[in-house]
């Protein structure tokens, strides 16, 4: 049985590809950077003697996505990671509306069209996994300063915890989960043009405790105590504080950013 695993060449995507490696799954890795991926699958196949097959995709265009299924149609997949995407920050008047499409491209429309792939083929089959990969951004009321990434990701808490209750009233087997961490050390940081001004916890952390728990059927996966509390206060603050609390620790990031960039000059 196969693992699918889009934006798998860093971060928790690498980390989903090693631990279900080590769990025994073959798996299919899907990114942009081939090289890179060809390197990760060559390292799992020495370590765990793992099948990969590489896919090399733009999961922002609509033609690599609808590319990647015909791939995909014939294999025995069990579990989906949908995984791939990015963020940006700045003030909206100010941030790159090309960027900033390419963000809903890839963060919803590439996710709407796999989602419904694969949750219809689980669904027929009544087994399956399907573990979208979101943000504490989703469960916010809103974040100024990352605002549309805010935004696609509300979009993937919402859609993703629809279908988990569409499936639990037919009594399927299939599931379906969202990963919805808080700072985590990969990548998305230098995408973003962000410096977080909270630690970060580790991807491979996060990625252990996201399958586990994906495994035992959680809906909302939120890693960490103080994401978790965070969250809880987020139902019960009114939305404007909650917006305005957003938007202190976005332009943290930002001024984070800026004066790393000035002591780099």
């Amino acid at each position: 049985m196969y693992a699918l695993i889009t934006g798998a060449s860093s971060g928790i995507g690498k980390e989903f590809a090693r631990i279900m490696a080590e769990r025994g799954y073959s798996l299919i890795l899907v990114a942009r950077r081939e090289e890179l991926l060809k390197e990760i699958g060559d390292e799992l196949k020495k370590r765990f003697n793992t099948e990969s097959i590489i896919i090399s995709e733009d999961l922002s265009k609509e033609e690599s996505v609808l590319d990647l299924i015909e791939k995909c149609k014939d294999k025995d997949i069990e579990v989906f990671f949908n995984n791939a995407g990015f963020g940006d920050c700045g003030e909206f008047s100010e941030t790159d509306p090309e960027k900033e499409l390419r963000m809903i491209d890839l963060n919803v429309r590439s996710f709407q069209i796999l989602t419904k792939y694969f949750y219809r083929r689980f669904k027929n089959k009544n087994r399956g996994y399907i573990l979208n990969t979101g943000s504490s951004a989703g469960l916010m009321p809103a974040g100024p300063y990352m605002a549309t990434y805010y935004a696609t990701k509300a979009y993937v808490v919402s859609l993703t915890s629809a279908l988990a209750r569409e499936l639990k009233e037919v009594g399927s087997k299939a599931y379906i989960g969202v990963l919805c961490p808080g700072p985590v050390n990969t990548e998305f940081n230098q995408n973003a043009n962000v410096t977080f001004s909270l630690p970060g916890i580790e991807a491979g952390d996060c990625a252990e405790y996201a399958i586990n728990m994906m495994f035992k059927r959680k809906v909302i996966i939120v890693p960490t105590i103080t994401m978790k509390a965070a969250v809880f206060f987020g139902h019960i603050l009114p939305r404007s504080l909650m917006t305005c609390l957003a938007g202190n620790q976005q332009k943290k990031k930002l001024y984070n950013e800026r004066s790393k960039n000035e002591n780099r000059t």
